[in-house]
């Protein structure tokens, strides 16, 4: 005979309440009460964001300003040729502002012809501009003769001084040589800043033809004591080309030696009368425009 265990109602009636609870949908002491920190947090984050202020949504005029105002230029009408704002240093008639870079004082003697100015080799030799500059924009155009002969360095060669420190060839030297199927050193081609950067392509044109450099510079900065602050930069086009890239010098162009920085302030822009016995090159075409960068940061 089985034996039955026997509870007291007692003993049931928790469950039995348990049932009911759920099956009204009412919280009973078998489930786990609600989080009492719910409504707390609740509470305390509206209370938070009642506190602090919203900030404003940012809108397009906070970052449009209108001063300072730009100056107005006005384009050449023809491409490469001087805007308004240019000084012009050489429009094919004389060299009244140009004079020997031996002494700075000498008449420039090279020969005025056709609208362009030939370099005279055995002559005065160098010439530089009367007036000195610090950063600009400056446009050239030359031409290597048909005909020309030699080879390397000896082939149509001449430069342009960036800053003309001194007499001969003091200075920062921007390349011109015939580099059309022309081999020589890469960092003295044209399109070099001379012995201290190998141009990005080459762009020569040939013989006979009209090319150009459209040149970016900004001339180097010095402490009172005469150390450098900071270096000089060129940026150069070749016939429209980019050959030069915001390239950092490292100090004076030289033939031999190391390059190094001597102090100045503004320096008169110079070009070369190079000893070579090929046929002399031309330029035409030489203007120049004063870059000032603004004093002030833009605001309204």
């Amino acid at each position: 005979m089985m034996k039955c265990s026997l509870f007291s109602l007692s003993d049931v009636m928790p469950f039995l309440l348990a049932g009911a609870a759920l099956a009204a949908g009412l919280p009973s002491s078998a489930q786990a009460p609600a989080s009492s920190a719910a409504p707390s947090a609740v509470q305390s984050s509206a209370s938070l964001s009642a506190q602090t202020p919203r900030q404003a949504r940012p809108t397009p005029q906070e970052t449009e300003f209108y001063q300072p105002v730009p100056p107005v230029v006005t384009p050449a009408a023809t491409m490469g040729m001087p805007p308004s704002d240019a000084i012009v240093l050489f429009d094919g008639k004389d060299l009244g502002q140009w004079v020997s870079a031996k002494d700075g004082t000498t008449p420039a003697d090279w020969d005025v012809h056709d609208g362009v100015v030939t370099v005279r080799k055995g002559g005065v030799g160098n010439i530089q501009t009367k007036q000195k500059f610090k950063d600009y924009q400056l446009h050239v155009e030359w031409s290597v003769p048909v005909g020309i002969e030699g080879t390397g360095q000896a082939r149509g060669n001449s430069g342009i001084f960036l800053a003309s420190t001194g007499p001969g060839d003091d200075g920062y030297e921007l390349q011109v040589l015939d580099s059309y199927n022309n081999e020589t050193y890469t960092n003295g081609m044209l399109g070099s800043l001379y012995k201290q950067s190998v141009p990005l392509v080459n762009a020569a044109r040939k013989p006979g033809e009209w090319s150009s450099y459209d040149i970016v510079w900004v001339a180097p900065r010095f402490n009172d004591d005469g150390t450098l602050k900071t270096p000089a930069y060129a940026t150069a086009f070749e016939n429209g080309v980019l050959v030069e890239d915001h390239f950092e010098l490292k100090g004076q162009t030289l033939y031999i030696g190391q390059p190094f920085y001597k102090a100045y302030d503004m320096a008169p822009i110079k070009l070369q009368a190079h000893p070579d016995k090929s046929k002399p090159i031309s330029f035409r075409n030489i203007w120049v425009r004063e870059v000032k960068h603004w004093d002030t940061a833009p605001h309204n």
